[in-house]
């Protein structure tokens, strides 16, 4: 039982980043009608404002102290952060522990502008060209944006660690009463699944009870009809677009402690999510969060070691099974509106 409670707390994970970037990926289908494969460069993108806010935050000045020397009797060199200097020791290397949250803030700007400069300089001009078109554009600025990032950042994974405070692992055993430290989690993942949850909820709360998400509904149903009355859609669905790549953004700042932000990571998780998004239901919202909360979970049982010797790969195909059996089955997804990918 103990196992299994882990699987599941272990699919959870999987399936936040998972429904992240299929709910980024969800909204601009069903508000543009695009499909954008450089989505998983938005997540990359956002795992690497943390490092990049690491970075700047450990900016130092360098001094030498004479009170300490050597091994060859010369002053000894000591780097002091920058912000240690202007805000004093403790707050300074506390800000420090603390960039991986602190890069939210630092990544929604950023991800607002890199979407919008998306969309209104390349994808735009994309709208009423054939998916294929779409595929193959969004997929070569994935790859620009992947060979810039390596060319500034390298080629080899960036140790992002999480704040002190939420490093080791917590007893969740102790609270559903099984024996001290027989269920064991580390604590920034299960940061990452209230995170995620938090983050989808907003979405959810904003589509469904601002005026703002109301149009952009109404326009996902009958973009025309919105139109006609006077409203410019089409700038929402521009912002629209910027809040994807925002949702995308921050969901790979919180990922960076747990997986090494790599120039490469964005398209690890890209065709993964795209799977989600089609088993899901293309342009349905509340499919693309279930298919991905269902797949990380299915994925994360399938990494059990006696699921691998019974069927060695299960854990790198499963997700690719269920895809087949609902395309087959019901061509639209779980959730997905009736007409949609039918014809």
């Amino acid at each position: 039982m103990d196992q299994v409670i882990v699987q599941i707390l272990n699919g959870l994970d999987k399936g936040s980043a998972y429904a992240l970037i299929a709910l980024g990926l969800t909204l601009i289908f069903g508000t543009l009608g695009v499909v954008n494969f450089a989505h998983g460069a938005l997540f990359m993108i956002g795992a690497f404002c943390a490092v990049t806010l690491q970075r700047i935050l450990t900016l130092s000045s360098v001094t030498e102290d004479p009170t300490r020397t050597d091994f060859l009797g010369n002053p000894m060199k000591i780097e002091t952060p920058y912000v240690e200097s202007w805000f004093g020791e403790a707050i300074g290397a506390g800000i420090i522990d603390w960039s991986v949250p602190l890069a939210i803030f630092f990544a929604i700007p950023i991800m607002m502008l890199v979407g919008y400069l998306m969309e209104h300089g390349l994808i735009r001009h994309f709208y009423k060209r054939p998916h294929a078109d779409q595929i193959l554009v969004t997929f070569g600025l994935a790859i620009v944006l992947q060979e810039i990032v390596k060319y500034f950042y390298g080629a080899n994974p960036i140790q992002t660690p999480a704040p002190d405070a939420f490093t080791g692992s917590f007893d969740f055993g102790v609270l559903l009463g099984f024996d001290p430290l027989t269920i064991m989690y580390p604590y920034w993942r299960l940061v990452y699944f209230a995170f995620a949850a938090l983050v989808i909820g907003a979405v959810f709360a904003f589509l469904q009870f601002t005026t703002f998400g109301m149009v952009v509904r109404a326009g996902m149903a009958d973009r025309e009809t919105v139109g006609l009355l006077g409203i410019d859609i089409d700038k929402r669905f521009t912002l629209m677009f910027a809040l994807a790549a925002c949702v995308a953004g921050v969901a790979g700042v919180m990922y960076a402690p747990i997986v090494a932000p790599n120039y490469h990571m964005g398209m690890d998780f890209l065709v993964l999510s795209f799977v989600v998004v089609v088993v899901g239901g293309m342009g349905s919202l509340p499919g693309a969060v279930f298919a991905g909360f269902l797949l990380g979970i299915l994925e994360s049982f399938a990494s059990m070691p006696f699921m691998v010797d019974a069927i060695p790969g299960i854990n790198q195909i499963i997700i690719y099974l269920v895809a087949i059996i609902i395309l087959l089955t019901r061509p639209r997804g779980l959730m997905g509106r009736k007409g949609v990918m039918e014809e």
